[in-house]
């Protein structure tokens, strides 16, 4: 039946107004009365609500027969409604507690459901351990396999565990077995690196220098540069050690030891280097500069020989006797034989020694000026001298032809023969390592040391001056004409024959001679020295010039016909005062030098207590060419 249109909504607005509820316009059977209704005429209309009355009446009676029929299903149907509703209570509560504990249980399954999985894995797991027991058990036990090889010296070995670990390490990194692995490897290296640095602190041959490089390279620590110079510390630290173990209680020996040693293991230790390294090819740094690596190999050349040069330094500063020439020619052997490797330090040698031999000869010259100061103090002029109470003259011992004989006459006054005895003996410690260079010094050494001599006899002679007889004027005045006369100009002689004019006009590029007028140069200023006793001395001829003793000691040297032997250094053997009761010479040829040229002097020191004791004193030049194998450049500075 169709819906209530607008038409009957309006009638029904107007005839109920609001006495029906809204709900009853959608009611298809109160739309479907209505329509009944709107059809009926008025008598139906007045009849209507009787037709209701009785219908409602009828339908009631039938509900009331309804009920009484079928009362106990009522009763059955409002007990089963009371359980239901119960029912209903308890299921919503039920469910309510259900809903309740939802979460929890869901949270507790999601553990479970982990649990399980993470025992899965773990099985899985095992099983794969399992299976890979013996692969796994291989890389556990690298650490210990690698401490094995390092201690045995398994190096090749243990560089290929080293480059395994790191693959492994770059792919499992994270696992913190790995890591473990990795760093007990590390220390492992570290071992082998201290252990192959400690091979080369020891007496190492060239093929294991080769192989202990090579295993330094692979294992990647250093780079090129640094190799280099942990190379070279390792390999000073080793010969540094054998150095310290030379005994130093005698100079001589510590340094003839401490010469072979440097001589030989620092050449064995830059063929190593120079056989290991390539300085060909450049260094590049991270920076992308090139390194000039041949800087450092001559970097610490040069410190071994600067440590080298202070230890010879030191030694000769405390002494080695008379024995600096054997010295000299080792060191410059040492000095030539490193001239192969580029490091020929020759040219440092010459003021070393240089120094060390007029530093001695200065100390030898003022002990003679001493000890003849002592013998002034207790000098007397009441005896006569042993020769002048003598009616034989003195035995001239025998010379070479062309030797320089010293005037006897100062065999009569010891303190003179004393002096010059002490003089000749510094000469000869000074020949053995005569530089042409120390011409000017030993020079003004000695001339100085005249100088004072000339003022201890002055003062000798204010002393006593008062006191003198006319016997001891005249003895004092032939001590004075023997020391001005004979003395001095023998001296003067001596320094001509250690410094040849030759070799210093050739050093000078002068005539032979013009070498007087450089002054103090190998020879003494005679006035000078005199000057303070012209007073005393006799009135005579002037004492012979310095150019005369030039022409005099030409034909006591060659060097001016052979150019090439007066270069080379003086060199005179030493021979020591002898005290014995007849006049011998005591000066003995040395066997490593060539015999060109005797310088000999021959004095008796008479005590005043005992005439018949007698002095002989030598001062011997047995060779005026060095050894061969110092040259000018060498010693000549």
């Amino acid at each position: 039946m169709a819906a209530v249109d607008v038409e009957d909504e309006s009638i029904l607005a107007s005839i109920f107004k609001d006495s029906f509820p809204e709900n009853w316009s959608a009611n298809p059977d109160f739309a479907a009365y209505l329509s009944q209704l709107s059809s009926c005429g008025v008598d139906e209309l007045n009849r209507e609500p009787e037709r209701l009355a009785e219908e409602r009446a009828q339908i009631l009676q039938q509900t009331r027969e309804l009920a009484f029929t079928n009362y106990k299903t009522f009763i059955r149907t409002a007990d089963c409604t009371q359980h239901i509703y119960t029912d209903f209570s308890t299921v919503e509560n039920c469910l309510s507690k259900l809903v309740h504990k939802l979460p929890s249980f869901t949270e507790r399954c999601r553990g479970f459901i982990k649990e399980a999985e993470e025992i899965s894995v773990s099985r899985r797991m095992n099983s794969l351990t399992l299976n890979r027991h013996t692969e796994i058990l291989e890389i556990l036990e690298i650490p210990q396999l690698m401490d094995t090889c390092v201690r045995n010296g398994y190096y090749e070995e243990a560089l290929e565990l080293a480059a395994y670990v790191k693959r492994l390490e770059k792919k499992h990194s994270s696992l913190p077995v790995i890591q473990g692995i990795v760093h007990e490897v590390r220390l492992s290296a570290q071992l082998m690196l201290n252990q192959l640095l400690q091979q080369l602190r020891s007496n190492t041959q060239l093929p294991v220098c080769l192989r202990v490089i090579g295993y330094l390279r692979r294992m990647d620590v250093f780079t090129e540069a640094e190799l280099r110079v942990k190379f070279l510390q390792t390999r000073g630290s080793w010969l540094r050690s054998i150095l310290t173990a030379i005994p130093d209680e005698d100079p001589y020996f510590h340094i003839t030891k401490t010469i072979e040693t440097c001589r030989v293991h620092l050449f064995d230790i830059i063929t190593q280097y120079r056989a290991i390294f390539s300085d060909e090819d450049p260094l590049l740094p991270p920076g992308g500069q090139a390194l000039n690596e041949s800087a450092i190999f001559h970097g610490w050349v040069v410190q071994q020989v600067a440590q080298f040069l202070e230890t010879l330094d030191r030694d000769l500063q405390r002494g080695v006797g008379s024995r600096l020439d054997s010295l000299l020619g080792q060191c410059m052997y040492f000095g030539l034989s490193f001239s192969r490797v580029g490091a020929d330090f020759r040219g440092q040698l010459a003021p070393i020694f240089q120094q060390v031999a007029v530093d001695t000869f200065r100390k030898a010259i003022q002990e003679a000026v001493d000890k003849f100061q002592e013998d002034m103090n207790l000098y007397t002029l009441i005896s006569l001298p042993s020769i002048l109470g003598s009616t034989i003259p003195p035995a001239v011992p025998s010379t070479q032809p062309g030797a320089l004989q010293p005037p006897m006459n100062l065999l009569d006054f010891p303190p003179l023969a004393c002096f010059l005895n002490n003089v000749l003996t510094a000469f000869n410690d000074l020949r053995l390592c005569c530089p042409i260079g120390l011409a000017q010094e030993v020079s003004r050494c000695v001339e100085e040391a005249l100088i004072k001599v000339t003022k201890l006899i002055l003062v000798f002679h204010r002393a006593e001056e008062s006191a003198f007889s006319s016997r001891e004027r005249e003895l004092f005045v032939q001590f004075c004409s023997a020391f001005a006369e004979d003395m001095v100009p023998f001296l003067n002689r001596c320094l001509q024959v250690l410094f040849p004019p030759a070799q210093l006009a050739l050093m000078l590029g002068v005539p032979p001679t013009q070498v007087y007028k450089y002054g103090s140069l190998g020879c003494i200023s005679v006035n000078t020295v005199l000057e303070p006793l012209e007073f005393v001395l006799p009135q005579k001829e002037p004492v012979t010039s310095v150019l005369d003793l030039c022409t005099d000691l030409s034909s006591l040297t060659t060097a001016e016909s052979d150019p090439s032997t007066a270069v080379n250094p003086v060199t005179l053997h030493e021979e020591k005062p002898v005290f014995a009761e007849h006049q011998e010479p005591v000066s003995a040829p040395d066997p490593h030098l060539s015999q060109t040229e005797n310088i000999s002097a021959e004095a008796v020191s008479t005590e005043q207590t005992d005439p018949s004791l007698e002095t002989e004193m030598t001062f011997d030049e047995q060779d005026l060419t060095g050894p061969d194998d110092l040259s000018t450049t060498d010693n000549n500075v």
